[in-house]
């Protein structure tokens, strides 16, 4: 194995461990509210801001950590969001009270904004070109796998140890991850030679009034003056800054990139996809914890078609979008994930047998993996080699933003139709809820549709040239 290859390994082994850990965390905690108000109490507000904190957090500051990175140094900005993640994490789980777990949380957010936008980044200059699908592939699968496993890694931890150690558990990794980083990944820096910092306050500004507005929606109500002068002043504000970046001479966020359609149509494509399966990923695991009464950790078992199949398949998938066009990859990746879902809205019931449900979750599961393996090669290489920076940023940004309001429509859809009262009640939210995040999704499949077939400006909607032995581009 030679020195390069080596190092391409020691890489994804580091943007890999690092992405896992985030990714996690966007889930395992609800699993783990129960047995957390058991021991620090708190309201029920509460208890959703352990969860809004790091979200909050996360999402509005992913743009300002892709610019860090890009004055700074991706590596190095790579090893602070990892070391702030990991200090967070221990925070966390000796938090003495729910104020004190809510503010560990809101610093897990912090270093999962300056971690997450750079892994791709990294990893992309790292990557030779004929290999990056198949390498983004499986990182992308890696992020899959690590949000879907979130209930049955969170349902395991809860049951046999405690709620402290799905926290615990960052530690090791990151005195591993850390030292390692540090040794083998390369340095790197965008074109900016100063930090855009009027862009930067107004993004953070104008994200912040939008994520909080949708966390907020749920449970103030969608038209509540509250709610509606943090959305209204959340859009101004991010048009206030789209203005500043097309005068500004270094700009953090280049507004060319969105004259690239295969960048607008995937990061569109990407929203969707998250809003929808976010949404119905935390009405089922509530499904099967309360209608049909499993445990955390038997819920989490039972979401195994569809977590499983990424580990299998998506090396697979990502191979062959270095071969063929990703652009059909991606669109039967949201379709089988929008047939999945409804079938899953179209059998659910008091009384649904489980294994009439596994098909769905495996086609749940295909869609997520084709989605997933292709998409980052797609977005990384539609634009310039100093904007990949702020693409990475930009993609991670709307997903986690997709998350949110995926939670916050589909709550809001639930509550309209039913409650938590009974498991007839909450089948009469779960189904109109699921089917809008089926429809969520099937637009996202429109929008890849947008994406050109053959370049147009001298890049390649897919990237990279054909691997030797591959049929070429068949989209």
């Amino acid at each position: 194995m030679s020195v390069r290859q080596r190092n391409v390994l020691w890489t994804f082994f580091c943007c890999g461990l690092g992405v896992a850990m985030v990714s996690l965390d966007n889930l395992v905690v609800i699993t783990a509210l129960p047995s957390i108000r058991g021991d620090l109490g708190g309201s029920i507000q509460q208890l959703e801001w352990t969860v809004n904190a790091y979200t909050l957090t996360y999402s509005v500051l992913m743009l300002t950590g892709a610019a860090l990175g890009d004055r700074f140094g991706r590596r190095r900005m790579f090893g602070v969001g990892l070391g702030v993640f990991v200090l967070a994490s221990a925070a966390a789980a000796s938090a003495p009270g729910i104020g004190a777990l809510i503010a560990a949380r809101a610093v897990q957010g912090l270093g999962a904004a300056l971690l997450m936008p750079l892994n791709l980044t990294i990893l992309t200059d790292a990557a030779p070109e004929r290999r990056r699908g198949a390498l983004l592939g499986a990182m992308s699968a890696v992020e899959g796998v690590a949000i879907a496993m979130g209930p049955l890694l969170g349902g395991a931890v809860v049951e046999h140890l405690s709620w402290q150690w799905i926290f615990w558990i960052n530690v090791p990794i990151g005195a591993v991850v850390l030292p390692v980083s540090r040794w083998k990944l390369a340095e790197s820096h965008g074109p900016s030679p100063r930090l855009d910092l009027v862009g930067t306050v107004l993004a953070s500004a104008g994200l912040f009034g939008i994520v909080l507005g949708i966390i907020n929606g749920h449970a103030d109500h969608w038209s509540s003056p509250r709610v509606l002068l943090s959305l209204t002043g959340g859009a101004v504000v991010l048009v206030a800054f789209v203005l500043w970046e097309l005068r500004a001479q270094h700009p953090m966020f280049p507004m060319k990139l969105f004259r690239h359609r295969t960048f607008s149509a995937m990061n569109s494509a990407g929203l969707l996809m998250f809003a929808g399966m976010f949404g119905s990923v935390f009405l089922l695991t509530q499904f099967l914890q309360g209608p049909l009464g499993y445990t955390p950790l038997e819920a989490g078992l039972r979401i195994l078609p569809w977590t499983a199949v990424p580990i299998f398949v998506a090396p697979l998938v990502g191979l062959v979008s270095d071969c063929v066009g990703s652009r059909t990859i991606v669109a039967l990746g949201l379709a089988f994930q929008a047939v999945g879902l409804g079938w899953i809205a179209a059998r659910v019931s008091p009384g649904v047998s489980y294994p009439s449900l596994v098909p769905a979750l495996v086609l749940c599961g295909l869609g997520m993996t084709f989605y997933f393996s292709p998409t980052a090669n797609m977005v990384m290489g539609a634009v310039a080699a100093e904007d990949r920076g702020m693409a990475s940023g930009a993609i991670n940004a709307l997903r986690e933003l997709g998350g949110v309001l995926g939670i916050a429509v589909l709550a809001s859809v639930f509550s309209a139709h039913g409650d938590l009262t009974s498991a007839n009640r909450f089948t009469d939210g779960m189904i109109p809820a699921v089917w809008t995040g089926v429809v969520l999704i099937a637009f996202g499949a429109l929008a890849v549709l947008l994406v050109p077939r053959r370049p147009r400006d001298g890049r390649s909607a897919d990237p990279g040239p054909a691997v030797p032995g591959c049929v070429g581009d068949l989209v």
